[in-house]
């Protein structure tokens, strides 16, 4: 492995003058400093991260959390989306990323003790349950940490607009004319509570008649749930909706299932509208009417928050909260009645 000895000797300078130039120091004469830089380059040289760390008091590494209840992780699109635009900012920035959980080989600890064992400079809190003792203790610790869809009055988060996304919606599926509206909706958060809350008032606007019958509690990304939902809504219900909005769109691919096992058609005899606009699923016929959330934008966003955290900028209350806006993506699963 190539040192700063080697590099010193290679330019005929000291290893103090060789750190400085690493380094970037304004004591250092620039073209010496570029030189260095240079041979450093040429050598291959990379600086050991102990010793960097011993000396900046950083390590250059932030923690992920991913762990949510339908036990997806990164094969959650939404939130590896946005995870892959967030890590290509902070690697550009010099950071690392490293996944946090409960546990360290075979003995269990907390998020934040598995946080200060990795010695991460922050963490980026994309998919978990916000309302555990357990992740309020991070939020709560003396870690930066960004998170995903979660406000609070004092942390720093990035999230989608929720209540825009359903708005719109609801909203066509009205303007196509449909008053008979269902809604499945995902596990308890605040992104279900903004959901919720802005599909009944979308309706009360629209003097459409709000039936609870027509609105059931699912799971996000669990389809198996939200086909039996279905069903339940096309079979029990003394009048059937013509139109159901489901929590994302593994859930609303397996709604398409369970109307054509009942020989319907879907966006035809019964509307579907799905959440996330996932790219993949939206290559199936019917093409699904969905919200396509911004994850690129989101991922940035959050690494942009959380590199001020680390550089200790400073950030106005409004600024502590990042909205991000997605686009309502009209498919063929909603009929014009």
């Amino acid at each position: 492995m190539v040192s700063i000895k080697d590099i010193a000797e290679a330019c005929g300078v000291s290893t103090a003058t060789v750190s400085k130039a690493l380094n970037d120091r304004d004591d250092v004469n620039p073209a010496t400093k570029e030189r260095v830089q240079e041979t450093a380059k040429q050598l291959g040289y990379l600086p050991n991260a102990m010793a960097r760390a011993l000396k900046t008091k950083k390590t250059y590494n932030i923690g992920v959390l991913m762990v949510d209840k339908a036990q997806s992780g990164l094969k959650h699109h939404y939130f590896a989306s946005i995870l892959d635009s967030f890590k290509v900012v902070m690697e550009r920035n010099g950071y690392d990323l490293t996944f946090i959980s409960n546990q360290i080989g075979n003995q269990a600890c907390s998020y934040y003790e598995h946080c200060q064992y990795r010695r991460v400079d922050g963490v980026l809190a994309a998919c978990v349950d916000f309302r555990t003792p357990e992740i309020q203790m991070l939020l709560e610790s003396d870690l930066p940490v960004v998170s995903i869809d979660y406000l609070s009055e004092t942390g720093y988060t990035v999230a989608s607009d929720n209540a825009k996304g359903i708005r719109e919606a609801v909203s066509y599926a009205i303007r196509r004319g449909h008053r008979e509206i269902a809604y499945i909706y995902g596990d308890a958060s605040q992104v279900t509570d903004t959901r919720c809350e802005t599909f009944r008032k979308v309706l009360a606007e629209h003097h459409c008649e709000i039936r609870n019958q027509f609105i059931r509690e699912g799971k996000y990304l669990a389809p198996e749930i939200a086909y039996k939902l279905t069903q339940e809504l096309l079979m029990d219900c003394m009048q059937r909706p013509s139109c159901i909005v489901y929590p994302d769109d593994i859930c609303a691919i397996a709604g398409i299932a369970a109307i054509t096992d009942n020989h319907l058609q879907a966006g035809k005899d019964v509307s579907v509208i799905g959440y996330d606009g996932n790219p993949t699923l939206r290559l199936l016929r019917p093409n699904l009417t969905t919200v396509q959330q911004d994850t690129d934008t989101m991922g940035v966003k959050a690494a942009e928050l959380m590199l001020k955290l680390l550089r200790k900028e400073q950030i106005t209350p409004e600024e502590r909260v990042v909205y991000c806006e997605g686009s309502f993506l009209e498919g063929e699963t909603v009929a014009q009645l």
